[in-house]
């Protein structure tokens, strides 16, 4: 019975502590506008420190690969806004393929997992410029899998 009332009371002094500490409200939004504020500030700067020119927007990029398992994008050229972008596969073809984006000093950027008959996406940070896409099954690059990206 003692642990009853001694855990009762404990309650109770928890509650009355709750309902004292709540504070003004316009401390707690003029915190939380701050806080947004360097949120926004943090997301507008690339990881090397430098400002993101890219607006952060970002867009959805569409590639299909070849249904009929030729070794060959639908597009060979695509558009994207800069910033933080989303891309999507489609491969409803047997032959496994993924998509991969590199940047004009030819290192890979981003990229999805290989699929056969399914769909990846991916989400890959671009900032202006022209990149290009391509498939990074061993071959079929070579083959000719590949395409230009203009991100905007």
């Amino acid at each position: 019975m003692k642990k009853v009332v001694a855990l009762l009371a404990l309650a109770l002094a928890a509650l009355a502590l709750v309902a004292c500490g709540g504070g003004s409200s316009s401390t707690s939004e003029s915190t939380s506008e701050a806080n947004s504020g360097e949120t926004k500030e943090s997301e507008e700067k690339s990881e090397g420190g430098e400002e993101n020119k890219s607006g952060g927007s970002g867009s959805s990029i569409s590639i299909e690969a070849n249904p009929e398992g030729n070794l060959e994008f639908v597009q060979k050229s695509a558009t994207a806004k800069a910033g933080n972008d989303t891309l999507e596969f489609t491969n409803e073809s047997p032959v496994p393929h993924d998509v991969k984006i590199e940047n004009s000093n030819g290192e890979e950027v981003g990229g999805t997992e290989i699929t056969s008959e399914g769909t990846e996406s991916a989400s890959v940070e671009l900032k202006p410029g022209k990149y290009t896409f391509y498939c990074s099954v061993p071959g079929h690059r070579e083959a000719g899998m590949e395409g230009t990206l203009t991100v905007k």
